[in-house]
């Protein structure tokens, strides 16, 4: 069997950045992966509070200075790089000063849901996507991590289907209990379109919520894990009958349930 390329995109990752049980997941199962043979990258948003000289930064020049329109807008993509201490893996930060640079993550210091958090989304979604395409290095499974990658596996079956790095990678969603009460302006569709996608394949953003986010990421995934409970969307799966849906409990064998995932997809 080849050695598979997987990518992980995520919300964080220990030791860096950890809100919630996303952080320890993506340090734990790449690592566990890579100790398997596979070839590992990892790619998170570089959120203000992430002390860069702490955590040893560094800008990788060759990767950043495109830009990523989101809506009518478009913003600089700059690409960092770290090591994660005693293990043989390096973690990409994708940055940019007006979505990543405030001292918290989602939430004001009021606790209130930040409005451009869509935003924030679209633009780590698509920068992730840029960065692999400028690593020239082509994952066989893009393993998205919890509702701010929610577009990855759309952009991968839509936009990027011929791209020689992507058509043939698969997309695993997993879902964490990470919901928010927040609804988006209704301009969100518009924002988040790009070449080859048409306004019905959209239809399950119009919540323009949650439920709507993790709908998206749902719709266009190979395979959905959900971590945990997640009462606030049980209806929703109910309601998933195409859906390779399951649940990898965290016990001392969901390596192996993810390595075999892997294997199986792409086999």
């Amino acid at each position: 069997m080849s050695k598979l390329r997987i990518l992980y995109v995520a919300s964080e990752i220990n030791p860096f950045l950890q809100t919630s049980e996303v952080a320890d997941f993506v340090r734990k199962l790449p690592q566990a992966m890579q100790e398997r043979g596979m070839e590992i990258r990892i790619l998170v948003p570089r959120f203000g509070i992430i002390n860069e000289r702490k955590n040893r930064l560094h800008e990788v020049v060759r990767l950043s200075g495109i830009n990523i329109a989101v809506g009518d807008e478009e913003k600089p993509l700059t690409i960092k790089v770290a090591s994660i201490p005693n293990a043989k893996l390096q973690v990409y930060f994708i940055d940019n000063e007006d979505y990543f640079h405030r001292k918290s993550v989602f939430h004001d210091k009021e606790n209130r849901f930040y409005a451009d958090n869509d935003e924030r989304a679209i633009f780590f979604c698509k920068g992730a996507i840029e960065t692999v395409r400028k690593l020239g290095w082509a994952p066989d499974v893009v393993h998205c991590n919890d509702w701010i990658t929610s577009f990855i596996p759309l952009y991968l079956k839509t936009t990027y289907k011929n791209d020689p790095l992507f058509k043939n990678a698969k997309a695993v969603f997993t879902i964490y209990n990470n919901s928010f009460n927040h609804k988006f302006k209704e301009d969100i569709m518009d924002k988040v379109k790009m070449m080859d996608i048409e306004d019905k394949m959209l239809g399950n953003l119009k919540s323009a919520d949650y439920e709507g986010f993790i709908r998206m990421g749902v719709e266009f995934s190979d395979a959905v894990i959900v971590a945990g409970e997640n009462k606030k969307l049980e209806d929703l799966f109910k309601k998933i009958k195409e859906k390779k849906v399951e649940t990898i409990d965290k016990d001392e064998n969901y390596t192996e349930s993810y390595f075999n995932l892997y294997n199986e997809l792409v086999g």
